[in-house]
């Protein structure tokens, strides 16, 4: 069996093994806790350190299998990955209802070594024996048992939700050799589509329903029949409706997964699955969050009415008859913009190649941090991917980053950052260096553009990196607190919507910008109206979050089994009480929502605003004492980005900011107050 080592993680795996390795892995795992619990005296050293160790390296085996399985998906894969979450489901239960091992760490956590023990060694204890308690340490083996099988079943529906939406979006495709049908949708969207149709064997274009090609139909196509087939076949993907009806619907699924997740709840002593989600969050209770969200809600509304009132009268002049629809919002929401601020997100493409906004962001964080970063050579899962080493003010390296930009086929939607490894140090002094992956979808290079980002594409990226960022320049060493883990969910938005801030500032978009063309960075009076633009129905897309994260939340406080009737009863409260402007009924957006069914939001898709006051209030003290500031940098750095899980939140926001979080300058920045 290997040992842990700085190596490089390897991605041509033979996926014919992965599961006769993954019992090796397992089996390891299990002697050593029977191993560790022959020991007469539990200590940090002979308890806490030999299973970190064992289970560090069962996640490093298992970080690319899951990685490969998001960005490279394959029938083969999948059927192997799935037979491997099962397993580990069922390891990951078996541990955490160990009672034996239970009282082992209540033992040390008793004992008068733990009075010797540093703060951080404390923190991993009270998580462990917290996480022991979720996972029915404490239940009768009848409910024990019920535990177990109600999260294998939960680990095979979530993939199973995920793999419905991909498969779903993979497959619609629309077909035309009429170039007049696709007027007004962007060039580069036009040459990706002729291309793909040439892959194909096809004449003319193929677009399909991928975020980069969905976003420019709906935005920007000039033929509202069009905007709408598109709208109707995105919006209804993985559902009862639309153009691929039952085909791969996820009704059962998320009523099943709905159900499981309270009965999980209430086995272990919760009322619902919200109170559930919240003993691992920053929140205090589900009224707090409840009032968070009515509050902000209350503070928007009428922003946000005003808002589609205007964009309705806009449209009217454009010579559009009748009420807006869905499919009508983005495309007049872009002519009211370029109208008002004559700024385009296509026009800013042009200003922002790929490889200039990464060389401006890494410029960007050798200011503020004294981060270093440069390209290596690695072997990673595709040719568009790049590796990065990052190295510290002292000249050694932090850790590793892999990007992967592109949207493709077999790839997951959306953008996130993935744990490859987690910093570690050992108890001989070793230390093992973290991994970081960014994964985003952006429209890809064509034969003859380069990769082109939209300012909201680069606000995307300087989200993924404020998460990369926050794993991998920890210097907590003990492992299970290190980097991302063992942050407050509700908290782990802070860097990633704090690092969006930099890219609205003159000094960072001289750094990113650079028109592939002329080499020329964006003007002053185009970054004036862009910012300008910022705030650009901020009181809309405000109300649609906290549409979406009082839908999560309202969900999982549903004591009883919820059908798809009900489920969508509940979306139409909720959008009763907040929404101004409501969808159609066949769109089924909550049978594509990842985030909150099969991803970590479950009850806490709220956290991005909880955490949005966070970031915008940190990065007020950016403003105040100067943008590119290195010393407020190193201050965020070390209170911060370093501290990973190692303290509560709170504790780290109050040490950067001196007090607790104001929710001031999330309004401000987000033009939501009355002057």
């Amino acid at each position: 069996m290997p040992t842990t080592t700085n190596a490089l993680p390897h991605f041509s795996l033979d996926f014919t093994t992965l599961e006769a390795q993954l019992d090796q892995y397992l089996q390891r795992c299990r002697d050593t806790i029977i191993k560790t619990l022959e020991q007469k005296v539990h200590t940090w050293e002979t308890l806490v350190e030999p299973l970190d160790l064992v289970e560090d390296q069962l996640s490093q085996f298992f970080s690319p299998v899951s990685h490969l399985h998001a960005v490279c998906n394959s029938p083969e894969l999948r059927q192997v990955y799935e037979n491997c979450l099962a397993k580990l489901s069922d390891y990951h239960t078996e541990v955490g209802q160990n009672e034996v091992l239970y009282q082992a760490y209540c033992t040390l956590s008793k004992s008068p070594e733990y009075a010797q023990l540093d703060a951080v060694q404390h923190k991993v204890i009270e998580n462990t024996l917290r996480d022991f308690r979720l996972s029915g340490v404490g239940l009768a083996e009848a409910k024990k048992l019920r535990f177990k099988e109600i999260q294998q079943h939960l680990s095979k529906l979530t993939s199973q939700f995920e793999n419905n939406i991909m498969d779903a979006t993979d497959h619609w495709q629309y077909h035309t050799t009429d170039l007049t049908a696709l007027a007004g949708i962007p060039e580069n969207t036009l040459q990706a589509a002729q291309e793909k149709a040439k892959q194909l064997n096809k004449p003319g274009y193929v677009l399909g329903i991928d975020f980069p090609t969905y976003y420019a139909v709906v935005t920007y196509a000039q033929s509202r029949s069009l905007r709408q087939t598109f709208y109707t076949a995105y919006q209804t993907r993985a559902s009862n409706h639309g153009p691929d009806a039952g085909k791969w619907d996820n009704s059962e699924l998320m009523s099943e997964l709905l159900a499981l997740r309270h009965e999980e709840a209430e086995l272990l002593g919760f009322a619902n699955f919200t109170e559930l989600s919240l003993a691992t969050k920053m929140a205090p209770s589900t009224d707090h969050v409840i009032r968070f969200l009515e509050d902000l809600a209350k503070r928007s509304k009428s922003f946000a009415h005003k808002e589609l009132k205007q964009l309705q009268q806009f449209a009217e002049q454009k010579g559009f008859e009748g009420p807006l629809e869905s499919w009508d919002v983005s495309f007049y929401s872009e002519q009211l913009k370029q109208s008002e601020y004559h700024i385009s997100q296509e026009t800013l493409r042009a200003y922002f190649p790929a490889d200039q906004v990464f060389k401006g962001l890494f410029k960007l964080l050798k200011q503020i941090f004294d981060l270093s970063i440069k390209p290596i050579q690695a072997e990673t899962w595709h040719p568009d991917v790049h590796v990065y080493q990052l190295t510290g003010a002292d000249g050694q390296s932090r850790g590793h980053l892999y990007v992967d930009l592109y949207a493709r086929a077999n790839k997951r939607g959306g953008a996130w950052m993935d744990d490859g490894r987690t910093r570690w140090r050992f108890s001989n002094g070793d230390l093992q260096q973290p991994i970081a992956f960014l994964t985003c979808n952006f429209a890809p290079p064509t034969e003859q553009i380069p990769a082109l980002l939209t300012h909201e594409d680069v606000e995307t990226v300087f989200h993924e990196m404020g998460h990369c960022l926050h794993h991998v320049l920890t210097q907590v060493d003990c492992v299970s607190v290190s980097g991302i883990h063992g942050v407050a969910w509700d908290a782990i938005e802070l860097p990633s919507q704090f690092m969006e801030n930099f890219c609205w500032q003159k000094p960072v978009i001289d750094m990113i910008s650079r028109h592939y063309q002329t080499g020329e960075t964006l003007p002053d009076n185009t970054l004036k109206q862009l910012q300008k633009a910022r705030s650009f129905q901020a009181g809309m897309m405000m109300i649609r979050q906290i549409e979406l994260a009082l839908f999560d939340f309202r969900l999982y406080q549903s004591p009883q089994k919820l059908t798809g009737q009900d489920i969508q009863a509940i979306l139409d409260q909720v959008r009763k009480e907040v929404a101004v402007l409501t969808p159609p009924a066949f769109a089924c957006f909550q049978h594509s929502f990842g985030h909150i069914f099969a991803g970590g939001y479950s009850a806490g898709y709220y956290s991005y605003k909880w955490a949005e006051v966070l970031s915008a209030d940190a990065f007020s003290r950016f403003e105040e004492e100067g943008i590119l500031n290195p010393e407020t940098g190193k201050s965020f750095l070390q209170t911060i980005l370093e501290k990973g899980g190692s303290a509560k939140p709170m504790e780290l926001f109050v040490a950067f900011r001196g007090r607790e979080p104001m929710i001031d300058a999330l309004l401000r920045h987000n033009g939501l107050t009355i002057t």
